[in-house]
């Protein structure tokens, strides 16, 4: 009595692992992009609040309104004539090469050139 073999005993297993695997690996892509993006519009937000505090005079409290609306992010500004420029550029994450920036313009208010 000869037993037979049946060579695809198993596949259904190892298939189903890699899927597995790949699925996950899709869903950390996908979460670690929404954070960027996150991250894209905090900036963006730190930016312009500085940026309208600076315009009113209030520019000892920009970098700390910058530091809580976005935690762990860069800032700087550039006052210019009667403008100012800020930039909140953000860590970056889990995505290799993805830097979240946010940049703002405001016109300063009359009175308040630095």
């Amino acid at each position: 009595m000869v037993r037979s073999r049946d060579v695809d005993q198993g596949s259904v297993t190892v298939e189903a692992a890699i899927s597995l695997g790949a699925l996950i690996f899709v869903f950390a892509l996908a979460l670690a992009g929404l954070s960027a993006f996150i991250t894209q519009l905090r900036c963006m937000d730190a930016a312009r609040e500085a940026a309208r505090l600076i315009a009113r005079g209030e520019s000892g409290a920009a970098a700390g309104t910058a530091g809580m609306i976005a935690p762990g992010t860069g800032y700087s500004a550039i006052v210019t004539g009667d403008t100012v420029i800020v930039t909140v550029t953000g860590g970056g994450g889990l995505l290799p090469g993805v830097r979240p920036q946010g940049s703002a313009y405001a016109v300063l208010e009359p009175g308040n050139a630095e």
